[in-house]
């Protein structure tokens, strides 16, 4: 269809160039010269308006976000939370959240609580999707996050099509991306399964295998408050996070922020959002099972990540990337 509509207003703006430039046909040229020159004219017009309706370049954003990466390897973690959050607004219920609406570049929902420090990445992205108009902000913030985690040695499957929201009208309530603490520990188990994951369709298997996303990246008190790296590997992602949550003796960090727990060294913590894993039965049992298997959490966290990274979307198509 693009094509067919470039075709005619090529062929329109050929008859608009000719009368305008005056163009004459005398008997003895040939009407195949004057197309020609009329065309070349044309084209020069027709030239600058055509990347805004050329097909999106996905892999060339990919490699530009994994220069960014190679440049900065810290920001893949951020890449992938970015990815995490616009699509984890989903409610199976009403229909609305997740990553279909690029939601998260308005101001109103990254000043949501669990956003906190994200507007830098969202800012950082805005060179690529300048450079690749074609693509969609919510195509861009998700691709951004299965290119961290192939990056981060996990190569997750992706499809495009994802259509931006116009207006902040789309942005959910604040609220709906997990709590890293609500107080007890029976409030942050039920907070996270019924209010958050639940809510967007995910069984207790498929809540552990997302938590391992903790195996990247850490917490910054300018941001969460919290503080520190989950793992001793923060830019790769394996089962290490789930061997230190079962093995390693956590406990409670004496310092003037929110409460966290820390390994005996003091250099990795957990949030009481993590330790609640361990201390519920259901959850307990698939990190024990990820915890003695990284190729199946690799598997079980793929197929997880993937339908999340789709919440709230329709017609998404497979590309190359």
């Amino acid at each position: 269809l693009i094509v067919f509509v470039m075709m005619l207003m090529g062929s329109m703006l050929c008859a608009l160039v000719a009368m305008a430039s005056g163009l004459r046909v005398p008997a003895s040229t040939a009407r195949r010269e004057v197309v020609t020159r009329a065309a070349a004219m044309a084209g020069a017009l027709v030239s600058p308006i055509w990347p805004a309706f050329a097909a999106p370049d996905y892999a060339g954003a990919k490699n530009e976000l994994m220069d960014l990466i190679k440049a900065d390897d810290q920001l893949g973690p951020t890449m992938v939370r970015l990815a995490w959050h616009s699509s984890g607004t989903y409610d199976k219920m009403s229909k609305t959240g997740g990553s279909g609406g690029g939601t998260i570049r308005f101001k109103e929902e990254l000043a949501h609580g669990g956003n906190a420090g994200l507007d830098k990445m969202v800012a950082a992205l805005e060179p690529i999707k300048s450079a690749h108009p074609g693509i969609s902000y919510a195509d861009l913030y998700t691709l951004a996050g299965v290119t961290a985690l192939e990056a981060a040695g996990l190569k997750v499957p992706w499809k495009a099509g994802r259509i931006d929201a116009l207006t902040p009208d789309a942005v959910t309530p604040d609220g709906r991306l997990p709590a890293a603490d609500k107080g007890s520990p029976s409030d942050t188990i039920k907070a996270l399964r019924t209010d958050v994951f639940y809510r967007m369709g995910f069984n207790d298997q498929e809540i552990v295998a997302l938590s391992g996303a903790h195996a990247l990246g850490r917490c910054h008190p300018d941001a969460s408050g919290y503080s520190g790296p989950w793992t001793q590997t923060p830019t790769l992602l394996t089962n290490a996070y789930f061997g230190a949550l079962l093995y390693v003796p956590w406990t409670l960090k004496e310092w003037e922020g929110p409460m966290q727990f820390e390994d005996p060294s003091g250099k990795l913590m957990m949030l009481p959002s993590d330790i609640a894993l361990i201390q519920d039965k259901k959850w307990r049992k698939y990190v024990a099972m990820y915890a003695k298997d990284e190729k199946l959490f690799k598997a079980d966290f793929s197929a997880a990540v993937v339908k999340l990274f789709e919440l709230g979307t329709k017609n998404l198509k497979a590309v190359d990337i």
